[in-house]
């Protein structure tokens, strides 16, 4: 049986760059269900749809392969916002459900997975053996995707960047469907005072305790 890290958390808490520093450290194979969700949204917001449109987001996800995931816009603040109005939708998060289990259950290295997202602890893999909720102050947050857009090169104000937030986590906190909250079993580790090192360190012992 492979071993599961579960890691959840808003956006900008640092949980991306902390599964993939994990899944590179012990060797597992490395999950952005994130992404699964943005490729989704941007396959209708490029061809000038609505991604809340219910019918055309639940065709957009069955219809949706792992080429889809290397597209490079995938990580900009547009595709941000387009996942979290498809993950509201029951048929889109039903549809993806699946392949992102299979995943878990069966690492393509074998040896274990570490999954990030916002309800992989409670919905995706409830049985993971490890599940972390990482977290940060909207505010921190704010700071570092404005930080992080500006070294794209992209303008932004951090007041619009700390508004889109707190809507953003309105949203995915207040969702009818798998709302963003730690399951009950998880380790929240808060990234507010934390570099990415020392998050790394945190949740590298919380791992060990745990297995």
């Amino acid at each position: 049986m492979t071993i599961i890290i579960a890691i959840d958390g808003p956006a900008a808490a640092g949980k991306g760059t902390l599964a993939r520093r994990l899944a590179a450290r012990l060797g597992f194979d490395y999950l952005d269900t994130g992404l699964i969700y943005r490729a989704v949204g941007m396959k209708l917001a490029r061809a000038g749809l609505d991604p809340a449109d219910v019918a055309l987001a639940e065709r957009a996800a069955r219809d949706l392969s792992p080429a889809d995931l290397a597209a490079p816009d995938l990580r900009m603040d547009e595709a941000a916002q387009a996942a979290s109005k498809v993950a509201s939708i029951p048929g889109v998060r039903a549809a993806l459900l699946e392949f992102q289990r299979k995943f878990a259950a069966q690492p393509p290295g074998g040896k274990g997975a570490v999954l990030d997202g916002r309800d992989i602890g409670t919905v995706v893999c409830p049985e993971a053996g490890v599940k972390l909720f990482v977290t940060a102050s909207v505010e921190k947050r704010a700071e570092r995707r404005l930080k992080e857009l500006q070294e794209k090169g992209l303008g932004a104000i951090y007041g619009t960047v700390l508004a889109d937030m707190r809507e953003r986590d309105e949203r995915d906190t207040n969702r009818a469907v798998a709302p963003l909250v730690p399951a009950q079993d998880a380790a929240v580790l808060d990234t507010s005072d934390l570099d990415a090192d020392q998050a790394f360190a945190a949740a590298l012992e919380i791992i060990g305790s745990k297995r």
